[in-house]
């Protein structure tokens, strides 16, 4: 079995030292745990799954921080917010920074509760499962994703080379680090992976926060998310497939989106442009859940099929998302589409400039494929260089300040 480092392992003993509670929020199974574990030197550790002392815990949270002192790891926090008031006191009273580090897969209930207990005291990160630079073992030199000639040429000196194939083999197997830990490329069966995880963790802990009554409507509803991956998000459309109101579908993509499997992109808007489109697009944080659940049964057929060029998207989202949270940084994404169908894929905002962003699954881009890019002048800020990421095996130049980089590189 195998540990991949994780580039988060540099923030949080960068980041620990300042702040009395570090908390990592993120799905189930994506490594917080064992990211916490491989930086604790020696830290006490407990699991909130674990029945009793999550009891202990809710019932009495005061007698749980006797018996497990700081520094201390508590997993799963959010299953007894009780304790977040007694932290407080406790690192109110110590005057000691790095007392407590928490995880947790549920942030909507967190978010609340660290709002009211912890604010000015807590770090808070957001954690995603392992990364492209991750799986190659190149995170000493990946840096947050940006358009520019310095990131490209500092890309392309440590990127390997990938095919085709290689990319959506790992589209399809996703980025859970259980089905990497080995060292010969062996894994645990895709399929049954998925569904334990399915049934174990999103079934399991949705099912109690929603009080949903039919299992089945869930499971047509997590598909009908999955196969709307790379699409603006339409309540409407998707309430009629599942055959529940829009009221439900709305509370269930939320719940989804704060438990860390779906990401929002929201739309680039200002006073100035009154026709964009407010919707936000879809996309989930995990591709190979995403293609397990819209039935794709192999990286072969995935790349063939209707969902190739979406799931190609979905990935190059997450990569370069994970680029940013995993250094810590905050991504100012968004995406721009008016009532003309003009569309521009990703906008990073960065330094009161704009980076636009095209994603293509082809080999050879053309400057056709950053035509949008001009649209971008009505807006209220300066437009900086520009790229389409491709499947190109090396990086060129398209146009003036606009380049086409390979996947590989990200």
């Amino acid at each position: 079995m195998r540990t991949l480092k994780r580039t988060l392992e540099k923030i949080v003993k960068n980041i620990s030292p300042s702040f009395p509670i570090l908390l990592i929020t993120g799905a189930r199974q994506i490594g917080k745990t064992t990211l916490l574990e491989q930086c604790s030197e020696g830290r006490a550790y407990v699991s909130l799954d674990n029945l009793d002392d999550r009891i202990l815990a809710k019932n009495d949270p005061a007698l749980f921080l006797q018996r497990y002192k700081p520094p201390l790891i508590i997993d799963e926090v959010q299953y007894a917010p009780e304790l977040f008031s007694y932290i407080k006191i406790i690192s109110d009273r110590e005057r000691k920074n790095g007392l407590f580090w928490l995880t947790g897969s549920q942030k909507f209930h967190l978010m609340k509760n660290v709002t009211e207990s912890l604010a000015g005291r807590v770090a808070i990160i957001d954690m995603l499962g392992l990364s492209q630079s991750e799986i190659e073992k190149r995170i000493d030199s990946a840096e947050p994703f940006l358009p520019t000639n310095k990131w490209i040429e500092k890309a392309r000196k440590n990127a390997r080379r990938q095919d085709l194939m290689i990319i959506y083999d790992r589209i399809w197997k996703g980025s859970f680090p259980a089905l990497w830990a080995q060292e010969d490329d062996r894994s645990i069966e895709h399929d049954i992976f998925y569904n334990s995880y399915v049934q174990t963790y999103i079934q399991r802990d949705v099912r109690d926060l929603t009080k949903v009554g039919n299992e089945l409507t869930f499971q047509i509803f997590l598909k009908a998310v999955a196969a709307r991956t790379g699409q603006l998000l339409n309540y409407a459309d998707m309430a009629r497939d599942v055959g529940v109101d829009q009221k439900t579908i709305k509370s269930w993509i939320y719940i989804l989106e704060t438990s860390g499997l779906i990401y929002l992109l929201y739309p680039y808007h200002n006073n100035i442009t009154k026709r964009l489109i407010k919707t936000p697009k879809l996309y989930f944080l995990d591709t190979g859940l995403c293609a397990y659940l819209t039935n794709w049964t192999s990286s072969g057929t995935l790349e063939a099929g209707a969902m190739s060029g979406s799931i190609l998207e979905n990935y190059i989202i997450c990569e370069i998302l994970k680029s940013y949270w995993h250094h810590g940084k905050t991504a100012n994404f968004y995406y721009y589409r008016d009532m003309d169908q003009k569309e521009v894929d990703l906008i990073i905002e960065q330094d009161n400039k704009l980076y636009p962003v095209e994603f293509k699954k082809t080999a050879i881009p053309t400057r056709t494929a950053s035509k949008n890019f001009s649209i971008l002048n009505r807006l209220d800020k300066p437009i900086a260089e520009g790229a389409v990421v491709c499947l190109r095996e090396s990086d060129t130049i398209l146009s003036e300040n606009i380049y086409a980089i390979p996947v590989a590189y990200i």
